[in-house]
């Protein structure tokens, strides 16, 4: 056994050059007073650049010994001599070394640590610093010290320093409070510190944007940091942003591969690179892509190599930005050199069926598109958007569509129908109504769309949907009749048909009517498993049975809405206001002003929550007027009359007030609403009407010019005109206008 212990090992390394004195991590190490002390963070997290630093301030606290391990160490006798060594200068009483024969498991608990116990004690503060202690991996030298560390005299200190998460004795100590923990996230440069490091060493402050953007892609890392700021300093053109900060990834990239990748196992490195495709790390996808020893892999990786970061599920976990940036880079050399020119599309293609089975749609949209499969993304979309929709999930529909590959929603009447109903759940008719163009020119027959539908009757719906989210109550009446009856009983089409229907009927005044369709939305809703159609028109009820006097199945039917509401978590979308609306004013009829008050909150902030101010016309002023009687019951005048004022506004964007004329003329006499007038624009041209029906989709002027067969600066001239004839300034306007008029 050797004995002897290099000298450089047992002071601490020289401190780089620009070192950033990080006061708050000084002050936690300060303010520890547990027995030990834990750093644990991967390699180039600045762990020995700060156990420097704070070393060298720690004479108020006592004496400081330093110990570097690596795997020479890597056994109990040759760990125990270099730990007697580094603290026998403020322990001269103890052994410089083992004597003997050394470290055994006996001599170790009855003669060694015995020994160190009563040696390292009554002499006054000692701290030891232990660093990289990811070296020692043998049993019994992990045992000895585990041993020893959960029993550590008084007045003696141990400070860690590990890439790793240790194992024993860390959760015993934890137990038992004797240990303080500093983790990656601490250690971490937080904005401003990496400021301030860049500053120093570019010899000036970079831009807000380069500052930026290195502290997203190293998310703080201090190793990181400085080989990507060396890279800017060392750059002699520095207006070439984009490629210095490409330099120093590389840079960031080959540190990476010498100090984490190449020391992993084979197998290790397999599944990272194999793994590497996913944004997210969990024992299910891991397992479909590199075996099934993937669960265990990814835990030891996970405490071993620390970039790998917890996910929001804490048994996932996602790739820290740089080493994701080396994965992807060695993925397309080493990789696809050695098990061919498939293999990425593979693992996506892999990753994509494992994700369509456990019904994570956004998952295997992205991956069936990246792995090249189309038709199998479009599947996937078609087969999820109902779900997500009826959830009021509208927004996650319209991103899996945004997966998809340029023109392909464009391509396809069904996508172009789901599209549109994504921007009705999110309170877009507008945007709907474009795609529903596009839906009736690219239907090539019997294709159908969700349940039970084909594309035109599935169109035909949304298009009254849209009808009444713009408050044009009437063509809603007309139209619905036609597309109620083009549904089958007992789906969400029929659902949504029946609640749009009724609805339009409902602010019109014809109340039995009304409540008579809503009633077959609930059922059919209920049958469907459709929550967005069923709490709307459990909602809309309530108001049609509040206005017609019916106060008793109004009280029913809100409850039943808000509580339908809230079990699907749609309470806080635009669906569950008229619930609210009506709940709030059967509070006021009953004098419960302070609980009509909260009720009547929450509703405006719902509306005001939605970025489409202008949608759903009679809800809003229904709302307001509902705000005046609230005010006037107060004696707030000025209220009452500023949201009169606001109702009428709101119903003044009405193709017809209906049931709000009467109930605005009740309340202020100056406040009734007339139906608005339509629009009269100048005649256009016939090629002014063929650019204005391209003009509802998703084409740009270049893509109807080649079309219609025109060039495009006739495109362009023909678009001012329908602007200047409409009063519109933008081709959304433009069509909005021409709708109002007639024209379309």
């Amino acid at each position: 056994m050797t004995s002897s212990v290099a000298t450089f090992k047992l002071h601490p390394p020289a401190q780089p050059p620009h070192l950033l004195t990080r006061p708050r991590l000084l002050r936690r190490l300060d303010a520890a007073t547990e027995p030990v002390v834990l750093l644990s963070a991967p390699a180039g997290a600045g762990k020995t650049v700060l156990l420097t630093e704070w070393s060298q301030g720690l004479a108020a606290r006592g004496e400081c010994a330093w110990l570097s391990l690596d795997a020479y160490d890597n056994a109990p006798d040759r760990l125990w001599s270099c730990i007697l060594r580094a603290v026998h200068h403020a322990r001269p009483n103890l052994p410089g070394r083992l004597d003997g024969e050394g470290w055994t498991v006996d001599a170790w608990l009855e003669e060694i640590l015995p020994g160190l116990v009563t040696g390292l004690g009554g002499e006054g503060p000692l701290t030891l610093i232990l660093d990289g202690l990811e070296s020692i991996t043998d049993a019994d030298a992990v045992r000895s010290l585990a041993d020893f560390l959960t029993r550590l005299p008084h007045g003696f200190r141990v400070v860690l320093s590990t890439r790793h998460i240790p194992g024993s004795p860390l959760p015993t100590l934890r137990a038992r409070g004797l240990i303080a923990e500093l983790d990656q996230h601490d250690l971490a440069f937080t904005p401003e510190e990496a400021q301030a490091v860049l500053t120093g060493l570019l010899g000036s402050a970079p831009t807000a944007d380069a500052s930026s953007a290195l502290y997203e892609a190293t998310e703080g890392w201090a190793a990181g940091l400085c080989i990507m700021g060396r890279a800017l300093a060392r750059s002699a053109n520095e207006a070439d942003t984009e490629g210095n900060l490409a330099r120093g990834r590389q840079a960031v990239t080959e540190y990476l591969a010498t100090e984490v990748l190449y020391r992993l196992t084979t197998e290790q490195r397999r599944f990272l690179l194999r793994t590497s495709v996913l944004d997210e790390l969990s024992a299910g996808p891991c397992q479909a892509l590199a075996g099934d020893r993937a669960g265990v892999l990814l835990r030891e990786l996970a405490r071993t190599v620390q970039l790998l970061v917890p996910a929001a599920d804490p048994s996932a976990y996602r790739h820290h930005r740089a080493l994701a940036s080396l994965l992807s880079d060695v993925l397309e050399s080493d990789v696809l050199e050695s098990e061919g020119s498939n293999t990425v599309v593979s693992l996506h293609r892999s990753a994509a069926q494992w994700y369509s089975r456990q019904g994570e749609t956004t998952a295997a949209v992205r991956h069936w598109t990246l792995g090249g499969d189309e038709p199998a993304a479009v599947a996937s979309v078609l087969d999820g958007w109902e779900k997500a929709i009826s959830a009021g999930r509208g927004a996650q529909v319209s991103h899996w569509l945004d997966l998809l590959p340029p023109r392909t929603v464009a391509a396809d009447a069904r996508l172009c129908v789901v599209a549109a109903m994504a921007a009705l759940s999110g309170g877009a008719p507008e945007t709907a109504r474009r795609w529903l163009d596009v839906a009736r020119l690219r239907q090539t027959g019997l294709e159908t769309v969700g349940e039970g539908s084909t594309v035109s009757d599935a169109a035909a719906v949304a298009q009254v949907v849209a009808c009444c989210l713009k408050g044009e109550v009437l063509t809603a009446g007309r139209l619905g009749e036609a597309a109620v009856a083009g549904t089958l009983p007992l789906t969400a089409w029929r659902a949504l048909a029946c609640t749009a229907r009724g609805a339009a009927l409902l602010w019109t005044c014809r109340y039995e009517e009304a409540e008579a369709l809503l009633g077959e939305a609930t059922r059919d809703a209920h049958a469907a498993g459709h929550g967005l159609a069923l709490v709307r028109a459990l909602g809309l009820r309530a108001v049609c049975a509040l206005l017609a006097g019916r106060h008793e199945l109004a009280r029913i039917l809100s409850d039943e809405a808000l509580e339908a509401a809230a079990a699907v978590g749609l309470d806080r979308h635009f669906v569950s206001v008229p619930a609210s609306i009506g709940r709030a004013g059967l509070l006021l009829e009953e004098g419960q002003t302070e609980e009509a008050e909260r009720v009547l909150a929450d509703a405006e902030a719902v509306l005001a929550g939605s970025p489409r101010t202008g949608s759903e016309p009679h809800v809003r002023a229904l709302c307001h007027f509902t705000r005046s009687r609230l005010e006037s019951a107060r004696r707030n005048t000025d209220a009452a009359r500023k949201a009169r004022e606001a109702a009428g506004r709101a119903a003044a964007r009405c193709e017809s007030p209906g049931v709000l004329t009467d109930l605005l003329g009740r309340a202020g006499g100056d406040t009734a609403v007339a139906p608005a007038a339509a629009p009269r624009p100048q005649d256009l041209s016939v090629g002014e009407r063929r650019v204005l029906r391209a003009l509802c989709g998703p084409l740009t002027l270049r893509e109807i010019a080649s079309e219609l067969y025109v060039s495009h600066n006739t495109v362009k001239t023909q678009v001012r005109a329908i602007f200047r004839k409409l009063d519109a300034h933008d081709r959304g306007g433009a069509v909005a206008r021409a709708r109002e008029c007639g024209v379309l």
